[in-house]
């Protein structure tokens, strides 16, 4: 057999698509050749793989081999190509079982002893295998439970290149190897977030309640206020009583952890938390790479919350790459010959001091910032960022730690139930429609749909847009608001009481 074809998958953001790896075997000068638009990673595939079956007791045919990677005009890149570019190689002068490498996917890097070796994006790769008719793949012994994380697909976790030509029906020796494990720095890429308790946040009820609000209808927030107010602390304790991730969510998160690099062994259900230090540039937020482009802060915190702590430090320009995301929902980066697309809907939560050394407007605090200096740093979060957050909120120092320890507070596991409870009354509300969170409802939709709000309900937000204090997203923001705060309470419409509470939350009045 001078021909031989299997398959593989090459990844364009969390996208999988097939890769028909061809090999023919020709009567001439000995070489062995790869075309189909490979980048520099896997042109050097040519030597992993002659290397590995060497050293494999399965040498390579002494003619000349072609491997082509169809279609041509797919940018390939990475090592992942390596072990099926072997199996067809090989197939060219090997019988193996009838059928069986057409029907099968190979993922994985080869080392020059033949062991393989894990590579990222292994579970976007299967995910696509299997939506393209494929039921069995081959995949290094270190990938092998995020590969098995997909329903449906026959998984061999191999740990050498022998180990899946045996796989195939050819009669080798196996002997004893040792799988290759997990780099130990991918372990260390992105950890677990511990449940942190809502009830240890003292005082700043008004703060909690907006917090939940938020998480009831996965708003957007901004809390400004003086150092040591406890921003940071709320934030980090909004994951805590967001709902457990469904089934496709919690593979939409796991494929752009693998795609990052990341180890996923297991479905984490728990909402990702991300918080990128002030000094991140665009590409470290949004994500970037020449020929890999690789996921940022914005798409790890996909279906989960991204938090800005001292926000007014970000430069602008990095502030304002949140724009587009926060509207669509997705991140897209373009590069010559090909297009990444990562989703991106996530919760906002926007931290900042009220100037550089924290105190304006604080009582019995002295500020001694200049008002050019307050300015430049406010400045920083430009309008239309703002006007894509839905609440708005000034925490203030606490002032009694004692009679505020005494008063009942809010833990997480009530916080937790109460946000369930609002959001499948909004599932059932916007059955019918496409949406199934508050923040995601089209605004058209709200002000003109079966659940318009009658105008004397809506009175206060007609008046503030009236005279200029609120845009028309801003007010739409006010009205998908106050309908999470009508699901807090119970009910099936938003009354005047929960539009006055919205608009409050985001401009600091109510009428």
């Amino acid at each position: 057999m001078t021909m031989a074809r299997t398959w593989a998958f090459a990844l364009t953001g969390i996208h999988a698509a097939p890769v028909e790896v061809e090999a023919d075997l020709s009567a001439q000068t000995p070489d062995f050749r790869l075309i189909g638009l490979p980048d520099k990673s896997l042109g050097e595939a040519v030597q992993r793989v002659h290397n590995a079956c060497a050293n494999s007791e399965l040498p390579l045919p002494r003619r000349r081999l072609t491997i082509n990677l169809s279609p041509a005009s797919l940018p390939k890149h990475g090592s992942g190509f390596d072990v099926a570019i072997a199996i067809a190689a090989l197939a060219t002068e090997h019988v193996f079982r009838p059928g069986s490498l057409a029907e099968t996917v190979h993922l994985g890097e080869l080392g020059l002893d033949g062991r393989l070796r894990p590579v990222p994006g292994i579970l976007p790769a299967v995910l696509g295998a299997r939506d393209a008719g494929f039921r069995r793949v081959v995949v290094p012994h270190a990938n092998t439970a995020e590969a098995r994380l997909v329903e449906g697909m026959d998984v061999l976790g191999a740990a050498s290149l022998a180990e899946v030509v045996c796989w195939h029906g050819l009669a080798v020796d196996v002997g004893e190897v040792v799988p290759v494990a997990m780099p130990s720095s991918a372990s260390t890429a992105m950890a677990a977030n511990d449940e942190l308790e809502l009830g240890d946040v003292i005082g700043q009820r008004d703060a909690v309640d907006a917090l939940v609000a938020a998480a009831a209808g996965g708003h957007h927030v901004m809390m400004s206020g003086p150092p040591g107010a406890g921003k940071t602390m709320l934030a980090r304790r909004l994951p805590g009583i967001l709902p457990s991730l469904s089934d496709d969510a919690a593979l939409r998160v796991a494929s752009v952890r693998s795609v990052s690099g990341a180890p996923v062994t297991a479905l984490d259900r728990t909402p990702p938390f991300e918080a990128p230090h002030h000094s991140a540039s665009v590409a470290a937020l949004v994500g970037g790479g020449s020929r890999v482009v690789r996921p940022g802060a914005i798409a790890r915190a996909g279906e989960g919350v991204l938090f800005l702590d001292e926000a007014a430090e970000f430069p602008r320009h990095v502030l304002d790459s949140l724009r587009q995301p926060l509207e669509t929902g997705r991140i897209v980066i373009h590069r010559a010959g090909f297009v990444a697309d990562f989703p991106a809907r996530f919760q906002l939560v926007v931290a900042t001091n009220p100037c550089p050394c924290g105190n304006y407007g604080v009582k019995g605090a002295e500020c001694i910032c200049p008002p050019q200096a307050i300015r430049r740093y406010l400045g920083r979060l430009s309008g239309p960022l703002l006007d894509r957050i839905d609440i708005e909120l000034h925490v203030l120092r606490i002032t009694s730690v004692a009679a505020r320890e005494e008063s009942a507070r809010l833990t997480t596991a009530q916080a937790r139930e109460r946000v369930g409870v609002a959001r499948d009354r909004a599932q059932r509300r916007l059955r019918e429609t496409p949406w199934r969170r508050n923040a995601d409802v089209d605004g058209a939709w709200l002000r003109h749909g079966p659940f318009a709000l009658k105008a004397a309900t809506r009175r206060p937000l007609d008046a503030a847009l009236h005279r200029g204090a609120l845009t028309l997203r801003a007010y739409d923001r006010v009205l998908r608001v106050a309908w999470s705060l009508a699901d807090l309470d119970g009910l099936d419409a938003v009354q005047l009481d929960h539009v006055g509470r919205a608009l409050y939350l985001k401009k600091g009045f109510t009428a």
